[in-house]
């Protein structure tokens, strides 16, 4: 247990039963009473934001979090296997922590996850993947005109935009976050 007084921008707490990192931290004075702490919180699960008035002496849980790279070994229907790159142990996760750029998720890359007392709370993508393209649509000849694309299909069976001279078995980088194309890697 820790006073609200010690708590950073960036910890993990628990409060009300719920895991929360912290988002911002307002210390007030009032001209009358005590001086307390207007915090804002973000919930891990859900996202939704929390404000809390916290006394200068109040106590609160800040959650030891460890972060590590893990490398996706295979899917397990719901869940995903990954192993710690330094001790080789592996862990189910539900695939829900990675949300929508889980689709992206090819064998054998790294991702970073949270855990807290052995339950894992957070699991990122990194922001820029390199995939083969298994099938191109042919491109249409005289179709020249700028920023033109075509469909292709990934090693991992998600479709994408490509520009024309995208080939079949080059590989893309593509932006999980917003699932466009970036460049053709070499």
């Amino acid at each position: 247990m820790a006073k609200a007084s010690e708590v950073k921008v960036g910890n993990i707490l628990r409060y009300n039963g719920e895991l929360v990192t912290v988002t911002e931290v307002m210390h007030r004075t009032p001209g009358k009473g005590g001086a307390f702490y207007l915090d804002k919180f973000r919930n891990i699960k859900t996202g939704k934001i929390v404000e809390a008035r916290l006394g200068t002496d109040e106590q609160v849980e800040i959650c030891r979090v460890e972060t590590n790279d893990y490398q996706y070994l295979y899917d397990d229907g719901d869940f995903m296997v990954i192993m710690h790159n330094e001790t080789y142990e592996q862990f189910n996760i539900s695939k829900d922590l990675l949300g929508p750029s889980v689709k992206f998720l090819a064998e054998g890359m790294n991702i970073v996850v949270s855990f807290e007392s052995e339950e894992p709370i957070m699991a990122q993508m990194p922001n820029f993947v390199e995939l083969e393209m298994t099938y191109v649509e042919p491109a249409v000849k005289g179709d020249t005109s700028s920023g033109a694309m075509k469909t292709a299909t990934s090693e991992n069976g998600i479709e994408i935009k490509v520009p024309l001279f995208v080939n079949q078995g080059d590989k893309i980088k593509i932006d999980t976050r917003t699932g466009d194309y970036v460049e053709r890697v070499k």
